[in-house]
């Protein structure tokens, strides 16, 4: 039988990289009738699309994902949903040039290792919390709240009201991937307002008295004559709180189950702190936290002897890419000290995740801090489990234990 794409099965949420194998030995310009698009699965072909400028994110009128229609949306939502249709995420230039202008200084360097202290105490707090018990969810107590308390805090939100927050990413994300339940979605929309009317006395807050965050920032903007608009302001924080966190929270899980269920890197890694770099960056490569991403082809191209017409949907396998043995040697071996690793969890082009060094820089401040205060960190169930979805990977739950200890081990120096 041909390979055919189809990432609601069971077993390819469990481990979508035989079918990502297939695809590229067998067809690696594939039509999906699922999804009424192209799926690409090689690096160079992925690489390619997202650097093209032939290749848009603009969809129009049409689904984020073409196959997976999304349910009606409430009508006092239809504003604030038109608002996240023309976020970074879904616009080409002029309109993503100046959209990124505007939240490009947040994310300099020296910005984001400015957190660097502060993502420390907030490992250290999240661990404290957990010594003495001797075990851990690593998603639920660590993973999860480490990315939204450091988002809220960019953005300006105060430490009461980041529960909130919490509850909020994990239901407003769930729509990102396809064919989302009546029931999630209903939570989505409930969240959404919630959060919508919270920002609105943010807003209104940061206009009569500005502070030094990224709302304020943003409120304040005027970019070619154009100040955003109360929806659009909503639309932008939307979309870095779920970037910055869920993706991250992906990251965080991946990597650390990965070095556990590979025990020799992980001694490799601490036997040569210095290798963290290219660990991080192997673990993104290796289980990518965003396996999807998608294009419209604004003119008709050729690749991989197909014909991809003009307004065809092309979809982006990150996943499939980052495994690719024409790019990678032994692609399917977590290496840590893989020097040689073009990996494209962050996407490429103008699209090149906005948060990538914050990302990085919490991922190493989580595993150097949590290695160091839990040498003997162990799994407890060798079977990871895995949250039901296409677009991203990432667990549900990861259990861990560890010989307990005195809360307040403090905090070392970052190597």
């Amino acid at each position: 039988m041909p390979v055919e794409f189809n990432p609601l099965l069971p077993e390819h949420q469990r481990d979508p990289h035989p079918l990502y194998h297939a695809l590229r030995a067998e067809d690696p310009v594939h039509w999906s009738p699922l999804f009424q698009g192209w799926v690409l699965t090689r690096h160079a072909d992925v690489s390619a699309v997202l650097r093209d400028p032939r290749f848009g994110v603009e969809r129009g009128e049409t689904d984020l994902i073409r196959g997976a229609p999304m349910p009606e949306v409430r009508p006092e939502l239809r504003e604030v949903a038109d608002a996240l249709k023309r976020t970074l995420l879904f616009v080409d230039p002029p309109a993503h040039t100046r959209l990124r202008g505007l939240v490009n200084k947040a994310f300099t360097p020296h910005m984001v290792d400015a957190y660097a202290p502060r993502i420390q105490a907030i490992v250290d707090a999240r661990l404290d919390a957990v010594a003495a018990a001797g075990r851990m969810d690593l998603m639920r107590d660590l993973a999860n709240p480490v990315p939204v308390t450091v988002i809220a805090e960019v953005l300006g939100v105060p430490a009461a009201d980041q529960g909130e927050f919490l509850r909020w990413s994990e239901d407003i994300g769930e729509p990102l991937d396809p064919f989302v339940t009546p029931e999630a979605f209903e939570r989505a929309q409930a969240s959404a307002i919630e959060m919508y009317r919270y920002f609105q006395g943010v807003f209104a807050e940061r206009r009569r008295r500005p502070r030094g965050d990224l709302v304020s920032a943003l409120v304040a903007a005027e970019e070619q004559g154009r100040v955003l608009s109360e929806s659009e302001l909503f639309a932008m924080c939307a979309l870095l709180l779920g970037a910055g966190h869920r993706t991250t929270t992906n990251f965080l899980g991946n990597t650390v189950s990965a070095l556990l269920r590979h025990p020799g890197e992980r001694r490799r890694l601490a036997d040569a702190p210095g290798l963290l770099p290219t660990a991080l960056a192997e673990s993104l490569r290796w289980e990518s936290p965003v396996q999807v991403t998608a294009r419209i082809a604004r003119e008709r191209a050729a690749l991989g002897g197909k014909t991809i017409g003009a307004g065809d949907f092309v979809i982006l396998l990150l996943g499939a890419a980052n495994r690719d043995p024409a790019e990678f040697r032994d692609p399917d071996r977590l290496d840590v000290g893989r020097r040689e690793n073009r990996h494209l969890a962050f996407s490429a082009g103008i699209h090149t995740c906005l948060g990538s060094r914050l990302a990085l820089l919490e991922g190493e401040i989580v595993l150097t801090t949590l290695f160091r205060r839990f040498p003997d960190l162990a799994l407890e169930d060798e079977a990871p489990d895995w949250k039901p979805a296409v677009i991203a990977r990432g667990l549900a739950t990861l259990g861990l234990r560890f010989a307990p200890a005195r809360a307040a081990a403090g905090s070392a120096a970052r190597p």
